[in-house]
């Protein structure tokens, strides 16, 4: 594309997340996320859409392991499943707190997470260091009524080092360990596209 990705930006161009023109190839290109259930990874891409509305990932940057939902996939509001479908960023929350700060509702606690506050509260879900809320972006599939991503409090966040990568075990978002989540949550931006898919 005759720009080279470096950190936040992209020489000469806007912010990620931000679309901008492929100067030598006159394609429409932007930053995105793919987020592939069966192989339980998460891509940052250059990425094209198509005229139908497809996200077409065109050039890998950065990948890590992720952990989704126990019960599989879906839609539906209680279903404790990972949608699918196009999303974008709807909210970042945490920027500069500690990397492993413990929320609940979207609120830092005052918490840090350790092995040892770990133990004391066996069986909590652990949203920890920073949250990327989502918003579906298709209505009837996962946008509005019960079927609303952004309703169902879906994100990408946090989870303790303990905690698996590679197998579905969350109760729905999309689990990173903290260290691998502070990285993508650096170049993010709201509106970033996200597509998840099987």
């Amino acid at each position: 594309i005759g720009k080279r990705f470096i950190g936040k930006r992209f020489i000469g161009k806007r912010f990620i997340g931000k679309r901008f023109i492929g100067k030598k190839v006159g394609i429409d290109l932007f930053v995105a996320i793919d987020i592939d259930i069966p192989r339980q990874l998460l891509t940052l891409t250059l990425a094209t859409e198509s005229s139908t509305g497809a996200i077409e990932h065109q050039c890998i940057k950065r990948q890590w392991p992720i952990s989704s939902g126990a019960k599989g996939v879906g839609q539906q509001t209680g279903s404790w499943q990972t949608p699918l479908g196009k999303h974008i960023i709807r909210a970042r929350i945490g920027d500069g707190l500690p990397s492993r700060a413990v929320f609940r509702a979207r609120r830092y606690t005052g918490e840090i997470w350790t092995p040892e506050r770990h133990d004391q509260f066996p069986g909590r879900d652990w949203i920890l260091g920073r949250i990327l809320w989502l918003c579906g972006t298709e209505p009837g599939f996962n946008r509005l009524g019960d079927v609303d991503s952004q309703r169902r409090y879906i994100y990408i966040h946090g989870t303790p080092d303990s905690e698996p990568m590679g197998i579905a075990a969350s109760h729905g978002c999309i689990r990173m360990h903290c260290d691998d989540l502070l990285a993508l949550f650096s170049l993010t931006a709201p509106g970033m596209v996200i597509n998840i898919h099987e």
